[in-house]
C-alpha cells in the first residue's frame, strides 16, 4: 500500500489530484489523508484527516510513503522506517505562506530513505523506483550518539547531581 499524506494545516490539491492520476495505473491500493482539499480522489481510498492512532498504522504498514515536505511526516516515516518521496509545496502557488518546504527538500536532498519530486514525471519516476528505506542501524547509532554526547556533559558539569 502507498501512503499519501498532505498534512493538516492546509490543503494541497496539486499533489493528491497528482497521486490520484497516477493511482489510476496501478494495482497496488493507495490510501490518501487529504486534509481540507477540494479535490476529491477517483483513484484511492481518502480520508480528510487521519486520528494518530489510524495514522501510525497506515504507516506501519505502508510500503512508500508520498508526502508534503512537512517535518512531522518526515520524521514519522523514519521512525517507521519508511520510504519517503517528499513533493513540495509552493509559495508561488498559493500552496504555503512562504517556500520553506523547498529549503526542507535541499537540506534533505541525497539522504538515504528520501526522494524528491517537483513534477509529476519526477514523482511517478519515484513511485515506480522508490528510494529504499530509512536505515533503522543508523536512526539507534544517532540515539547512541545522543545518549552518549548527554552523559559526558553531565559527567563534565555535574558533581553528585549538582551543577558546578
Amino acid at each position: 500500500m502507498i501512503l499519501l499524506t498532505v498534512g493538516t494545516q492546509m490543503p494541497f490539491d496539486r499533489l493528491v489530484e497528482i497521486v490520484d492520476q497516477i493511482a489510476a495505473g496501478f494495482d497496488e491500493p493507495f490510501i490518501a489523508q487529504i486534509g481540507r482539499g477540494a479535490y476529491i480522489p477517483r483513484h484511492m481510498e481518502w480520508k480528510g484527516l487521519i486520528e494518530p492512532v489510524e495514522f501510525e498504522q497506515l504507516m506501519e504498514e505502508a510500503r512508500l510513503v508520498v508526502s508534503h515536505a512537512g517535518i512531522g511526516t518526515i520524521v514519522t516515516a523514519q521512525r517507521h522506517a519508511k520510504p519517503l518521496v517528499l513533493f513540495p509545496r509552493l509559495a508561488s502557488l498559493n500552496e504555503h505562506r512562504n517556500d520553506h518546504q523547498l529549503a526542507t527538500t535541499a537540506a534533505l536532498s541525497g539522504r538515504s530513505g528520501i526522494a524528491i519530486a517537483t513534477t509529476k514525471e519526477m514523482l511517478r519516476a519515484c513511485i515506480d523506483a522508490p528510494p529504499a528505506a530509512f536505515a533503522v542501524t543508523n536512526m539507534h547509532d544517532r540515539q547512541r550518539q545522543l545518549c552518549e554526547t548527554v552523559s559526558r556533559f553531565v559527567a563534565m558539569h555535574c558533581v553528585r547531581g549538582k551543577a558546578l
